[in-house]
Order: C-alpha cells, then structure tokens, then sequence
C-alpha cells in the first residue's frame, strides 16, 4: 500500500514534470529553439540539370517578447548563410495572439526582412492574420493589407495571385503565389455571412506561358487537393505543425483535413507538397514536438 508520504513525492514529482514540461512549451522551444529542416527531391516534370535551393519562412507572427524584430534579423541572418537561390515567405507576418507585451508595427518587422538577400530575390506571399489583423481591408471587401503595402515598401514583392518567370543557369522555372483562402472574415458589419477567399488557382496558373517546372506558394495548404500535377511543388504554413505533435501526430490542426497536412512533406498521386512548421506561434505562445523552422528545399 502506498503511504501518504510516498503519494506526496510522486505527486510532487508529477507536479515538478508538469511544470518542468510547461516551462519547455511555453519558453524554450518557441524561443530558444530554432531548426534547420531539409528537404531534397526531384519532382514530376522536373527539368533535368535544374538544380535549386529555395530557403522558406512561414508565420513569423511578429510581436513581442515571442518574435521581435531582432529575432526576425538574426533568423534572417541565419537564412542569408544557407545559400539559397531563392527565398520565399510563405504570410501570417502580423501577430495572431492576445499573449504578447507589445504589438510590432508593420514597418518593424518589414525592415527586418529587408535584410533577406538571395541571388534570384526574396518573394512573399500574405496569410490569413494579414488580412485579419486589418481592418480597414476587412470593410473594404480586400483593399490591400498593411502588409503587403509593409513588404513592398522595403522591396520585397507581394505575390496575390500572380505567376513570375525566373531563371537559374538557363534554365526556368516559374513562382506562382497565391492570395489567402480564408481573407475575410464572416460578420454583419462587413456583410459578410461566411469566410470568403481571394485566392485564384486557376487564374494564377493561366499566366504560365510555358511548360518549365511551378512552384507555388500557398499559405493554408487545404487546397493541395486541387492543385493539378502541372505544378511541380507546393510550399505552406498555416498549420505550425499543430504546434504541439506527438510521435508524428498534431491534437489539434487548423485544417479541415486534420493531420493529413499538418506538417511535412507529403506526396499524394505523384504531387508534392511541403507544409513549414513555421517559426512563431498562433493563440498562445506554446510551442511541444514541433520547434520553430527554417525550411530548405533542394529542387533537382
């Protein structure tokens, strides 16, 4: 029979674990952690002899203590020395959480990503708290957010449904981005009776002009299911993994298809996609199984 001084010791060591096991969650993993994740392949319909690296960057969720503007420069440091050829930001650069000791203005964390630096540039698409976040863009039915105006004003270019033609060593390939599927938010204010997207996968494709390799750039990667296989591959966030994964699985996972692309690279009917565990936090600043993430992919 256990004793009550035994009972006390295991009931302070599962106390201890707890809170050694918050204390991991909420501060050193989102914080203190930060992960260099590769990934290589050759794609379907891949030109031979292309070879590229893109480095991505999802959900910064810039806001203080979590992701101030000196963390995105020293994460945008680390992302310059991994020789990418092209660097892409896959949106949610506005905060998303009530948790924070201050909110960053746009201008803030746009000129920290200015210092991105890549030879075939540094492209960006937006995210679903950039619209959210932004209210006068929420009224006007899609007026575009402050940071898309953010990004633009340092030089990097926003893609809302638009497809660019670029090109390594003679060889092309084309970066098709996407606008967010879950833009405007439903309410009576705006007239609005459910979520609406201003994404356009068919109109983003059509500007393709020839048959070199697409790579398109999707925040919410919900929509994979329709994304033929003329594309070579797709790059998401949204997600941040669920967050908290355990052994290969998320509890919860902002996607209706749950845990089928909560996270990774996934490969369905010969289509590839990868979804960035991200680098901030959404709702509360806890981070388990799942560290923030630079993502590198070489292509060929």
């Amino acid at each position: 029979m256990i004793t009550r001084r035994g009972f006390l010791k295991i009931l302070g060591g599962s106390v201890a674990g707890v809170v050694a096991l918050g204390g991991y969650a909420f501060a050193y993993e989102p914080l203190a952690r930060l992960n260099i994740t590769r990934y290589a392949l050759t794609p379907p319909g891949w030109t031979p002899g292309l070879k590229l690296r893109v480095v991505a960057l999802a959900d910064l969720h810039a806001c203080e203590p979590w992701m101030s503007a000196s963390r995105i420069a020293a994460i945008c440091a680390m992302a310059n020395e991994l020789s990418g050829d092209v660097t892409v930001m896959l949106g949610d650069y506005a905060s998303g959480m009530n948790m924070v000791t201050r909110y960053m203005h746009s201008s803030e964390w746009s000129e920290a990503l200015a210092t991105l630096r890549a030879p075939l540039g540094v492209h960006a698409i937006l995210g679903n708290h950039d619209w959210w976040e932004d209210k006068v863009a929420q009224e006007n039915d899609g007026t575009q957010p402050f940071g898309h105006r953010a990004l633009s004003d340092v030089g990097i270019p926003v893609y809302s449904n638009r497809a660019v033609r670029l090109e390594k060593d003679g060889y092309g390939f084309w970066l098709a981005g996407l606008e967010d599927q879950l833009a405007l938010l439903p309410g009576k204010s705006w007239g609005r009776t459910h979520m609406l997207g201003l994404d356009d996968l068919d109109g983003t494709l059509a500007q393709v002009s020839d048959d070199a390799p697409i790579i398109l750039l999707a925040h919410e990667p919900d929509l994979f299911p329709r994304v033929p296989q003329r594309v070579s591959l797709t790059l998401s966030g949204h997600t941040h993994g669920g967050q908290i994964r355990l052994f290969g699985r998320s509890p919860v996972v902002p996607s209706r298809f749950g845990n089928r692309y909560a996270y990774g690279h996934v490969v369905e009917e010969g289509r590839n996609i990868i979804i960035s565990g991200g680098l901030g936090c959404s709702i509360a600043p806890i981070r388990f199984g799942v560290p923030p993430e630079i993502v590198v992919i070489d292509l060929g």
